[in-house]
């Protein structure tokens, strides 16, 4: 009986693959290990006690309400963005299409900064709408417009390149048979792109989770009201709660691993064509 051959690789291949899998495991698998364990240690008890004190319970909805709402945003507008940039041209696109990645190379304390520049109190924007009741900044309304900007190019740049490669015929074929714009971008167009933008959807959710920097500056870091879980870690660790920063980081961890795990999941399966 006849056995399929093992492939054999080289030394060099090895090598590569073996330092490849060793990077991963020392940058990322294993201050995953460590900090799960470390949470974990005191027993279920303890980690239960951290996870719904008061303050870490709202730090962590206020996270996860925030991301949503971006989310239902970012969506939409960066959707529409790609649309535009791919389908019509106009004066400067050019600049519009760079200055999309410019949230990747801004730090985000920078980012923040501008914000507060903006539309903080004691600017004209911001006086005018504090006059009229319609605060930005150190409330949420500024919370989501920092996760906005932060993550404004993942759906844009995912939706992209989906609508380059379209073939208009089918457009055009639904334009023929009498369907009006709306109905040619539901049953034609949005199929297509479904998978972009929910791959966009997914990492912008995740990146949101996290955000530290440009959230510190815009939302006040009042508990019970603007605190988000990545403040409340931090706040964790300058009074010494160690163990409670950690669990609040483990959840929002597994939270972001498990969403880009299934995302990848689904992308090797092809099942992104069926999600609803």
């Amino acid at each position: 009986m006849s056995h399929p051959s093992v492939p054999k690789h080289s030394p060099s291949e090895l090598l590569i693959r073996g330092a490849t899998l060793s990077y991963l495991g020392v940058m990322v698998v294993l201050p995953l290990a460590v900090l799960t364990y470390q949470a974990a240690e005191p027993g279920t008890s303890a980690f239960w006690r951290e996870l719904s004190n008061p303050f870490a319970w709202h730090a962590l909805k206020l996270t996860f309400a925030t991301a949503l709402v971006m989310v239902a945003i970012n969506v939409v507008l960066g959707t529409a963005t790609a649309w535009v940039l791919v389908n019509y041209p106009f004066p400067g696109k050019g600049l519009v299409n760079a200055l999309i990645d410019l949230p990747f190379a801004v730090p985000t304390v920078v980012t923040g900064l501008m914000l507060v520049a903006l539309y903080g109190p004691t600017s004209v924007l911001g006086a005018f709408l504090g006059r009229h009741g319609w605060d930005v900044i150190y409330q949420k309304p500024g919370i989501v417009l920092a996760l906005l900007f932060v993550s404004y190019p993942f759906v844009i740049r995912s939706v992209q390149p989906v609508l380059l490669e379209m073939d208009g015929a089918e457009e055009e074929a639904a334009t023929t048979l009498g369907a009006g714009p709306w109905t040619t971008f539901r049953r034609v167009t949005f199929p297509t792109l479904k998978p972009a933008i929910v791959t966009g959807a997914a990492l912008s959710f995740s990146r949101a989770l996290g955000e530290f920097g440009s959230v510190l500056m815009v939302s006040g870091n009042r508990p019970l009201a603007t605190k988000t879980g990545p403040m409340y870690i931090f706040g964790e660790i300058e009074s010494g709660n160690r163990h409670g920063a950690m669990v609040v980081s483990v959840v929002l961890l597994a939270c972001s691993l498990g969403i880009l795990l299934v995302l990848n999941r689904l992308q090797r399966q092809g099942g992104l064509d069926h999600v609803h």
